[in-house]
């Protein structure tokens, strides 16, 4: 598990994406990323969370940040999620949950009685150098994008 710190370089990677292209965090240099983790495609949180970030887009886009979306599904069901809620940002496949590892958000989870390793919602922001700014961990969906968007306006214009 990563032990990340605030200002240290954020961990490279490299992921499938829903674009059909492997895409890594470096390749967004010059840019802020908001890189979030989420449990499942097509579920409640999952899709207030993305449809969120969807609706605030624009907001992100000018303050010159990429938002990126990272589950353990698999291309075919992104491309079904970003389809049915039109979502204008990559979704990337962490399958073998590697990346949800790197960042430490690959948990056991409960549910039901039932234990089960799956991600624990987390956002974390990169700067324009690769560095990690913030991290949000076991986020709650409920104005989570607009503190997000906040903290960037304030930090990182």
């Amino acid at each position: 598990m990563a032990d990340l710190k605030v200002g240290e370089l954020a961990p490279d990677f490299t992921l499938p994406a829903s674009n059909g292209k492997d895409v890594s965090l470096s390749d967004y240099r010059g840019k802020n990323v908001v890189l979030y983790f989420y449990p499942k495609d097509n579920t409640p949180g999952c899709t207030t969370e993305s449809c969120s970030f969807r609706d605030n887009v624009a907001n992100f886009e000018k303050k010159d940040t990429v938002i990126l979306g990272v589950s353990l599904d698999d291309l075919k069901s992104h491309d079904k999620f970003i389809q049915k809620y039109n979502l204008p940002f990559l979704l990337l496949s962490d399958t073998e949950a590697k990346v949800s590892e790197l960042y430490g958000v690959y948990k056991l989870k409960k549910n039901f009685g039932k234990e089960y390793m799956g991600i624990e919602r987390s956002t974390f922001i990169i700067d324009k150098e690769g560095r990690l700014a913030k991290e949000y961990r076991k986020v709650k969906v409920d104005g989570h994008v607009e503190e997000a968007l906040a903290f960037i306006e304030e930090n990182l214009s």
